[in-house]
């Protein structure tokens, strides 16, 4: 997303076993944007350590359906019991991105986003399920709606990169303000 709005980054992942720090938030109540915003942090904290001048973003993303969290699946068979879980029902997805520099904390911010997906067949959750195969582990949710899985939902609310997982719009806003990209 970065690169096609025109940025000139560098990818370096975190490598930062999130599952302690969630694990923990998750333990006191803390809401799905807390958890997105601190783990967007921690993982550019991680990054910046290796970068100490350079801005480094770090984002995650959390979906809350009814109270229940899902993450990324780990294969097919987990895709398939989440996108059975969320079939016909409603589910938040926030996007949460950080900014840090050193070890200072310069930005970070989280938008959600509201999708309801639809009473698909159990013959289209098969058909998506192949075609969809690469990208059923690399999302929240075992979907990608900028592809096939945009076929899942009934309606959509919210902004479309947000649910990509990035608040896009509001970071390059806090970049053109700090001058690293053009007004």
């Amino acid at each position: 997303m970065l690169r096609s709005a025109g940025l000139e980054i560098a990818a370096h992942p975190s490598d930062l076993d999130e599952s302690p720090l969630k694990a923990r938030l998750e333990k006191t109540g803390s809401s799905g944007r807390d958890i997105a915003l601190a783990l967007a942090e921690a993982k550019a904290r991680a990054v910046a350590t290796h970068f100490p001048e350079a801005l480094v973003i770090g984002a995650d993303q959390i979906l809350d359906c009814d109270g229940r969290r899902y993450d990324k699946p780990a294969n097919r068979e987990e895709a398939r019991a989440q996108l059975i879980a969320l079939r016909n029902r409603t589910h938040e997805l926030v996007s949460a991105a950080a900014v840090v520099q050193g070890d200072r904390l310069l930005w970070h911010h989280a938008e959600q986003a509201r999708l309801r997906m639809r009473d698909f067949s159990d013959a289209f959750l098969d058909l998506y399920l192949t075609k969809a195969d690469s990208g059923l582990t690399g999302s929240v949710g075992a979907y990608q709606l900028e592809n096939l899985g945009a076929q899942l939902f009934s309606s959509v609310e919210g902004d479309f990169f947000v649910i990509l997982g990035l608040p896009l719009i509001s970071l390059l806003a806090f970049l053109r303000e700090k001058g690293v990209i053009e007004v």
